[in-house]
């Protein structure tokens, strides 16, 4: 990958972070976008020492915020001149409902919409730099996710792994949508589940739940092993040309059943276009 630009999103920790290493090993110029300054200096550090890079850098964004996200986007397009590959990892998971400064439920506004909207901010800047690679880390929870869009916020009986199911599952249905939408313009799109990794995102889950996780932990992966499927998506000849699938194992799987309703997933682009205050972008026909 000598040369080329990758951007990941919440590269400060976990799969993240094993990420940017292991692209960063194979010569990419690698930015790594966290929360927290601190700790994003000292993610950088890290990834330059195990890498072996110089060339791994470091922006700020919380993706709970559209203002920050936009800055973002902002700062990549004075910063790179190209991007080949977006790693769109950047997740969280809340106990309770709470709600963003833009008003709207957290767990879908950092999962998805910061998914949809950073890309979006982008899209002309990958189109660009085609041949180009998107990566959403998604997770084998979207098989139990549902989406209801008269209260996509859980207004009414949320629930921690619901909210989280939910997100995931726009992760997916996203990526069918974009790749429709990419189709002939050398930029692909694909989603992943990681596997069951060992990381911190779990943190904030109730007390109660936090003895099972400590059990679960001994048999889940490594965020090494887990970031593994993200640097195949990212650079492995094997999947060029490869565009809206679902991963798992370095393996094409057939998605929920809801992650292919090509309705759905237009719909939920629309719906997604107006949270984020964008116009609606026509697209071609969906094909029966």
């Amino acid at each position: 990958m000598g040369g080329k630009t990758v951007v990941i999103t919440g590269a400060t920790n976990g799969i993240g972070l094993e990420a940017a290493v292991g692209l960063a090993r194979e010569g990419a110029r690698v930015v790594m976008v966290g929360r927290n300054p601190g700790k994003t200096t000292a993610a950088v550090a890290d990834v330059r020492k195990r890498s072996g890079s110089a060339t791994v850098e470091s922006l700020i964004c919380d993706f709970s915020s559209q203002e920050s996200i936009r800055k973002l986007a902002g700062d990549l397009r004075a910063r790179c001149q190209r991007i080949d590959v977006l790693v769109n990892n950047a997740g969280a998971v809340y106990p309770r409902r709470t709600l963003t400064g833009d008003r709207i439920e957290s767990t879908f506004a950092v999962n998805h919409l910061g998914y949809f909207l950073l890309t979006h901010l982008l899209t002309d800047l990958l189109v660009k730099s085609a041949p180009a690679r998107i990566v959403n880390v998604a997770s084998v929870a979207h098989y139990r996710g549902t989406l209801d869009f008269d209260d996509l916020g859980f207004e009414r009986g949320y629930q921690l792994m619901k909210a989280y199911s939910r997100s995931k599952l726009a992760n997916v249905l996203f990526t069918r949508e974009l790749a429709r939408r990419l189709s002939g313009t050398g930029v692909t799109v694909n989603a992943l589940h990681p596997g069951a990794v060992a990381t911190g995102i779990w943190s904030t889950a109730p007390r109660w739940v936090h003895p099972l996780l400590a059990i679960a932990k001994r048999f889940m992966l490594s965020p090494e092993e887990g970031a593994r499927g993200i640097v195949y998506l990212a650079s492995s000849p094997e999947v060029e040309g490869t565009t809206g699938s679902y991963f798992e194992k370095d393996r094409a799987r057939k998605p929920a059943r809801l992650a292919e309703d090509d309705a759905l997933a237009a719909r939920l682009w629309s719906e997604s276009a107006r949270l984020v205050g964008l116009a609606p972008v026509a697209a071609a026909p969906v094909q029966s």
